[in-house]
């Protein structure tokens, strides 16, 4: 080293020769792959926002919004008119399309949307003439007797522009086919096709009934640039909404928006944050292991800088500079890789993502490399920096200057800062926690059990009766128990991504799936008039249909609790809050339902003031069996007391309610019906006479909406596996750095060996058995981790039983044999090729 060069270019030429060398490529790969995956999301995640902070207004259908189930008061409106906004007004709800029995009869479920004069207020429609016509935009509401459907409606009943629709009892002409319509719902609410008419036509279709599910909104806009009147009508609302108790209204603007994209979006998001998180957590393994590595194979040459003279402050700037290099190089790799996968998730999620989305901002760039400088600098300088204090004295004598643990608090500081960029990162503090937590959880476990059992090796094996390779096989990990729980644990954080990813893409996928049963209903029919009940049931009869679910279904609101009035903000329950600020699904029947499980309390059929309710229910609004509870039905109180706790299965695809009432008949109340059966073989025929015969009723067919749902959660799962590529890319690199850290140890113990008669066989035997003992030992741990996480995943988030294979921790311990062979033979090749005296020259020199 010429002490006259600059420092800089004395790194620079380091780094090109440690490179070439290749002591960086590991360093330089984990810290890609984490870059890489991390940015990616960044990116994806950025160009997400700033589009749904471009389209807010669009998708709002307006600068704010009163949605409710029931049409706001009128104030509301004159309100906005006083304050100098424009307004319109629509309703949303499904129904039943159909076309003429001259045209076939056949019948569609669709989403019907009544809208007034003034809609859209913000953004406007692409209408085209014909399906793949020449398409124009235009910011009104169709015409009074015409409609405007998606170009589904028209495929699935054989119609044309120009034909006439039916819905309810309205004869409408089809004008216009919908290529995009700016404030429709998007993602998993989007099933079925849309309908668009004018508002005056809604009654003329008699399908609002007294307990029909619809969605009304009330859309406000400024007519100028300013917010204020916005922003004073907002503040309006919700004063006014909590001073008159106006109980299913709610404010939608630009701060709360329009949930369904949003959440379907954040869903993706998470799950991605998730894999890349465990990435990059992967990736400061390997970053620490290879470090350490790196520093092991530099402490001679650091001790002959010293015999030269260099200064300890020179020789610590020397690889602080080196490393910044190497961590800017990574993490432009990384960068560039991350920004090319971004696009393969926008075009995975396509059926997700509508319409161009803004270039992405300077934010994920700066991030990644803050990642990636954060991952090298806490994770992997540390050893290197321990080089600056090798003494001179380690030139004549090998067995001083060793690298020690790196101090606490060093290692303290770089956690603290990879672990809060890895919380800034997951938008989610109990994502991230949990991530984080579980991951630091795992690894002290893997540590605990391999130090157990390595322990317990050396008297496992009978040194008189085994072979002679076991025998040194078991000596080698024995006599170095630190290595081999260093190795263990490694192995073990990156098989437990491949396990993880095994059983949820296989056998947790494929029982959520399957949690449905073969012959479970496949028709789900609502807004059944108590008068068309027996001509409903009499048809189900002669269509062969004998099983089938049939209850009688009246919406309620929950007023009070034990005699005390409920509001949303009493709750301190999130879902508690929700469920007392929206109607229920109330039944009654003097039997219990067959597929509810009765846990708690006793049922009495026809029990005067009596209730049933859902165990989770009960939980979540804190009741307990002796409460009573108040219902709003239609204006019309209805209490009753809690007498018996029910478990549902909402996985088993019949008709279950939060509360029954168990009496066969309930006077005075609204309500409908609702049937699930499963169709008969001539479903799609069924279908299209029960909606001509009853046309006011919904009939949802559950196979479409279950399989349109499937293909959304199926362009996220492809999404997760495409980025859990870079997971697993992160464990093998992290298998492979645990094998050869003990590269030089091994290589001298060989030696040795070697030089007492040892033959080569004999030691690739002992260097197979090694191998595969510690791969199998980290197999078996990581696939009983990835068992408890998938247990809790099927538990906690699918909400399904799931019984483990007891194959799966054998399986795991083969396939870690397998890699870690596979990962030894090609990281530790060299060391039985290598010469004796060449090995035995440099442990002595």
């Amino acid at each position: 080293m010429n002490p006259s060069s600059p420092l800089w270019l004395l790194a620079w030429r380091q780094m090109a020769r440690d490179f070439r060398a290749g002591e960086l490529r590991l360093l330089i790969v984990a810290v890609m792959l984490a870059v890489a995956a991390l940015s990616a999301v960044a990116f994806f995640a950025d160009r997400i926002n700033a589009g749904l902070a471009r389209d807010a207004r669009q998708l709002l259908g307006g600068d704010a919004i009163v949605a409710s189930d029931q049409p706001a008061p009128p104030g509301f409106a004159a309100r906005a008119a006083a304050l100098g906004l424009k307004s319109a007004r629509s309703a949303t709800f499904p129904t039943m399309g159909r076309a003429r029995d001259e045209q076939g009869g056949a019948t569609r479920l669709v989403t019907a949307k009544a809208v007034s004069a003034g809609y859209p207020l913000r953004g406007a429609l692409r209408l085209a003439d014909a399906p793949g016509g020449a398409e124009r935009e235009l910011a009104a509401a169709p015409e009074p007797g015409t409609v405007w459907v998606d170009a589904a409606v028209l495929g699935a009943l054989n119609l044309k522009v120009g034909d006439t629709l039916l819905l309810g009892d309205a004869a409408l002409r089809i004008a216009k086919v919908i290529v995009v319509e700016p404030d429709r719902g998007a993602g998993f609410l989007g099933f079925a096709p849309r309908v668009l008419f004018h508002q005056d036509d809604l009654a003329a279709t008699a399908l609002i009934q007294p307990a029909s599910r619809v969605t009304y909104r009330l859309a406000v806009a400024a007519p100028g640039a300013s917010d204020a009147p916005v922003r004073a009508f907002v503040q309006w609302a919700e004063r006014e909404i909590k001073a008159n108790d106006l109980r299913g209204l709610r404010i939608e603007s630009m701060d709360t928006g329009r949930p369904e994209m949003r959440q379907t979006l954040d869903r993706a998001e998470k799950f991605l944050n998730l894999v890349a998180l465990l990435a990059a957590l992967l990736a400061a393994v390997a970053v620490g292991i290879a470090a350490r590595d790196f520093a092991g194979r530099h402490l001679d040459d650091c001790a002959m800088l010293r015999v030269l003279g260099q200064p300890q402050r020179r020789i610590a700037a020397l690889y602080l500079l080196e490393f910044l290099g190497v961590g800017l190089l990574a993490s432009a790799l990384g960068l560039a890789i991350g920004f090319g996968v971004h696009h393969v998730f926008v075009w995975l999620l396509a059926g997700l993502v509508d319409g161009a989305l803004p270039a992405p901002g300077g934010w994920p760039a700066l991030f990644g490399l803050g990642v990636g400088m954060t991952l090298l600098l806490g994770f992997g300088l540390p050893p290197v920096l321990q080089l600056a204090r090798v003494p001179p004295l380690r030139v004549i004598r090998r067995d001083v200057g060793a690298l020690k643990p790196a101090s606490i608090a060093v290692l303290a500081a770089g956690t603290a800062g990879f672990v809060a960029l890895l919380l800034a990162v997951s938008s989610d503090l109990t994502l991230g926690l949990i991530a984080v937590g579980g991951f630091a959880a795992a690894v002290a476990m893997f540590a605990l059990l391999s130090w157990g059992a390595v322990a317990a090796l050396r008297r496992a094996v009978p040194e008189s009766s085994a072979p002679r390779w076991l025998v040194l096989a078991t000596r080698q990990i024995a006599a170095r128990p630190a290595f081999a729980v260093l190795q263990v644990s490694a192995l073990a954080v990156g098989l437990l991504a491949l396990v993880l990813l095994v059983l949820l893409r296989t056998d947790l996928i494929s029982s959520w799936r399957s949690a449905t049963p073969p012959d479970a209903p496949n028709r789900f029919v609502i807004n059944i008039q108590p008068e068309q009940g027996e001509a409903f049931r009499q048809r189900l009869a002669g269509a062969g249909v004998a099983r089938y679910d049939w209850y009688p279904m009246i919406r309620g609101r929950l007023v009070a609790i034990n005699g005390k009035g409920v509001r949303p903000e009493d709750m301190a329950d999130d879902r508690a809050r929700r469920l007392v600020d929206r109607e229920f699904n109330l039944s009654h029947t003097a039997a219990l339902p067959p597929h509810n499980e009765l846990v708690g309390g006793r049922w009495t059929a026809e029990e005067a003031g009596g209730l049933s309710i859902e165990e989770g229910l009960a939980k979540t609004l804190g009741v307990r069996l002796g409460d009573t509870l108040r219902f709003d039905i239609a204006g019309m109180p209805a209490e009753g007391r809690i007498t018996s706790l029910r478990k549902v299965d909402w996985g088993s695809m019949r008709v279950n309610f939060f509360v029954i009432f168990p009496s066969a008949a309930i006077d005075d109340l609204p309500a409908t019906y609702i049937a699930a059966f499963r169709a008969p073989p001539d479903g799609a025929a069924f279908d299209n006479a029960l909606s001509r015969d009853f046309p006011n009723i919904t009939n949802v067919d559950v196979t479409a909406s279950i399989g349109q749902v499937q293909r959304v959660l199926d362009q996220v799962i492809r999404a997760v596996e495409f980025l859990f590529g870079f997971t697993l890319a992160a464990g093998l690199v992290v298998l492979f750095a645990a094998v050869t850290a003990t590269r030089e140890a091994r290589a001298r113990e060989y030696a040795v060996m070697r030089a007492m008669g040892a033959g080569a066989r004999l030691l690739a035997q002992v260097q197979r058995a090694e191998l595969l003992g510690v791969g199998a030992l980290a197999g078996v741990l990581a696939s009983l981790a990835a068992v408890a996480v998938g247990w809790a995943l099927a538990r906690y988030a699918f909400e399904f039983t799931w019984n483990p294979s007891p194959a799966v921790p054998l399986a795991g311990g083969a396939a870690g044999a397998l890699l870690a062979l596979a990962a030894g033979w090609w990281g530790l090749r060299e060391v039985l090729r290598r010469p004796v005296m060449d090995t035995l020259r440099r442990a002595a020199e």
